[in-house]
């Protein structure tokens, strides 16, 4: 299939909390790709005009938003205002991406993204930022749970490395794996899947 007749209008790219927070020393050091990754990634999604959307962590200081564990230990990642907040800038959003704050693991939580995923009838779900074993595993368990396809772009993820590893090899049952470069060669197998299902769905009573 050339580029050309590659339809990708139900997919949808989820970029999960690549702020600097989430991005220690320890983690660039065992991970050193993972930004050209993702700034490849970003470009391969614009150039097939798979849609991204932008989840990011965000806190308020007052406490106000807090998970409770993290009130009770007084200190959480993402505070607004804060240096930690901040994307890496080779995660940025481009003028017209959908930007979805988040105040939990699961970007499912901000009901704004089953409203804005519904709406732009997205039915397959690229899930990938940090951490792999955290808010990208319960992203993407949350989508799967939801009728979405799912598949974590596992070069475009990062983690303390075992968890990495264990994370993608763990829970395959409920998603897919790919690299930024196998995105195009898996589009004929997806669109055979969401083509299932749709089959599937008219032979039901």
């Amino acid at each position: 299939m050339s580029d050309a007749e590659r339809d990708w209008a139900q997919y949808a790219l989820l970029l999960i909390d690549v702020q600097r927070d989430f991005w220690p020393e320890k983690l660039a050091e065992s991970f050193s790709d993972f930004p050209s990754n993702v700034a490849r990634l970003l470009a391969l999604c614009r150039g097939e005009d798979i849609e991204v959307i932008h989840l990011r962590a965000i806190f308020e200081p007052d406490m106000s938003d807090w998970m409770a564990r993290y009130k009770l230990r007084g200190r959480i990642p993402c505070v607004r205002g804060t240096p930690g907040a901040e994307t890496l800038p080779f995660a940025r959003e481009r003028p017209g991406e959908k930007v979805i704050l988040k105040h939990s693991f699961d970007g499912f939580q901000s009901p704004e993204l089953l409203r804005y995923l519904s709406h732009r009838r997205k039915r397959f779900v690229l899930t990938a930022g940090l951490v792999t074993s955290v808010c990208v595993l319960l992203t993407t368990a949350a989508a799967a749970q939801m009728g979405y396809l799912t598949a974590v772009v596992e070069d475009c993820c990062a983690d303390q490395p075992d968890a990495h590893e264990e994370t993608l090899d763990r829970y395959q049952f409920m998603f897919e794996r790919t690299t930024v470069d196998r995105i195009p060669e898996h589009h004929p197998e997806w669109l055979d899947r969401l083509e299932e299902l749709d089959r599937l769905s008219r032979a039901e009573p």
